[in-house]
């Protein structure tokens, strides 16, 4: 059998550096998203709406491109067509978006923030999927844990950066991080331009860096001969289903499913459910609790009879907003140190035991904010810079540790404990539905939880962060009830 040469150290660094730039993208996404569409116009209630945009995306787009790309062979290579296409499409979007109110001669500001965001979406869905698969590709067995080990460590760094640069333009160059109504913080605007830069640069870099194997010399490394490759080829490439065909089998695929993975997706729905709702409404939810800001003036109605936002509120509007990519990064920078040990706990303690704990410590984070309210102003030194904020924005560093420890749980449990029950033959296209358990309970959140907030909670977020915490401690209880079987 015909092995995949070894890789360098750089080698392996290059095939994974794009998701640098990609996951660099996606954190100034989570991070800023809420707060630009708010800027832009959103009341409360319809930011989950807004947010929609990227479970729908990962539901329609990553199984097509997943499949899409495995019959795919060019010049380029096998996943490198879709990842550049995803990166420039994705370029175009984080360019555009906080320039929305520039193309108010052809539509609301709002309106073209939220086609942006669905832009970039979708663009970041139509990369993903191929670079996971990349590794996959050029990496030999032996080599595979380092492969992956690398490109997590890209994914973390490109995470952290990306979230705490609004606040680095504001507090070391020196941009304002204020916004006019209907306007997008010039700050926010120059991170977008940056990590678009960022994006497209470090994908160029793997796609013209990394020479894919040529279809029959790929298949010759999963163990066929010559024209045992070239008749693969051939299948393939004639390989033709009607669109009745495919729902077919993937509807008897969905009834067969393992009883593993019906479990644990209902462990997903309680994580998920919560993961959103803190992408979605931790800005509000700490600009009203720590910062202060009435309810009030997250309503457009209410700004517009009041004649605008003063100045004081727009500042603490615009410091939570910085504050919130301060402690993505550090649940993101606490999710990549757990993971160093999740693997020697997993062994030690038990996958079930260690996963559940994870979810319990995200909960009791997320409901922990109720108890952080301390308004006396301290300084904070940063390292890269000092800066005045609320004692409790400094406290919500703790729940971040539970939060980063849950995500990073959340990432890596749940496949683990799958990949026992699923039957080799179809462990890929089971993984593919599997990815339904994310985007699902994202879709539920996004169209509940902002009426939740309205109606139930009067719009007052921290409420809706109290919903998350009870969500993953439910999410937590369930794993106890899934039934791992061991390969």
């Amino acid at each position: 059998m015909k092995t995949k040469p070894q890789l360098s150290f750089w080698q392996l660094w290059t095939v994974s550096f794009g998701f640098l730039g990609v996951q660099f993208g996606f954190a100034l996404q989570n991070a800023n998203v809420s707060r630009i569409l708010s800027d832009l116009g959103a009341d409360l209630h319809s930011l989950s709406l807004f947010w929609l945009v990227a479970p729908i995306m990962g539901l329609i787009i990553q199984p097509i491109v997943g499949a899409a790309s495995d019959r795919t062979w060019t010049k380029l290579g096998r996943r490198s067509p879709y990842i550049l296409a995803g990166a420039v499409a994705a370029t175009v979007g984080m360019l555009l978006m906080p320039n929305a109110p520039l193309f108010v001669a052809f539509m609301a500001p709002m309106v073209f923030g939220a086609l942006m965001l669905a832009l970039m979406d979708a663009s970041f869905n139509v990369a993903f999927q191929p670079f996971r698969s990349l590794v996959s590709d050029m990496v030999p067995e032996e080599q595979r844990n380092a492969g992956y080990s690398i490109q997590s460590l890209l994914i973390n760094i490109g995470a952290v950066i990306g979230s705490i640069l609004p606040f680095v333009l504001t507090n070391v160059v020196g941009l304002e991080n204020t916004a006019k109504a209907g306007e997008v913080a010039p700050s926010v605007v120059w991170a977008f331009y940056i990590g678009a830069t960022v994006l497209l640069g470090s994908v160029l870099w793997t796609v013209f860096k990394t020479k894919e194997y040529e279809p029959e010399e790929f298949y010759q490394y999963q163990g066929m001969t010559a024209q045992e490759a070239k008749e693969q080829l051939a299948k393939e490439q004639a390989k033709s289903a009607s669109l009745g065909e495919k729902l077919s089998e993937f509807w008897q695929l969905m009834k067969t499913m393992p009883t593993t993975m019906r479990q644990l997706a209902v462990v997903q729905f309680f994580s998920w459910f919560a993961l959103f709702i803190m992408w979605v409404y931790t800005m509000p939810a700490i600009a009203q609790h720590i910062w202060g800001v009435d309810a009030r003036w997250f309503d457009p109605t209410y700004i517009e009879q009041m004649g605008g936002v003063p100045a004081d509120i727009a500042a603490a509007k615009g410091a939570a907003g910085d504050w919130v990519g301060i402690i993505f990064a550090a649940y993101s920078l606490f999710a990549a140190i757990f993971s160093v040990f999740l693997s020697k706990l997993a062994d030690t303690l038990g996958r079930k035991a260690v996963y559940s704990l994870s979810l319990l410590a995200g909960g009791l984070g997320y409901i922990s904010f109720m108890f952080i309210q301390a308004p006396e102003i301290t300084t904070v030194n940063l390292l890269i810079t000092t800066i005045d904020v609320p004692q409790g924005a400094v406290s919500l560093f703790v729940p971040m540790i539970g939060v980063g420890i849950a995500w990073a749980a959340i990432l890596a449990m749940p496949y683990a404990i799958l990949a026992g029950s699923l039957p080799p033959s179809k462990t890929g296209v089971y993984m593919g539905i599997f990815n339904f358990t994310i985007a699902a309970p994202q879709i539920v959140s996004g169209i509940f939880a902002g009426w939740i907030l309205s109606s139930v909670f009067n719009n007052e977020a921290i409420n809706i962060i109290m919903l998350a915490g009870g969500a993953m401690i439910c999410g937590s209880v369930a794993v106890f009830f899934v039934n791992e079987k061991q390969e």
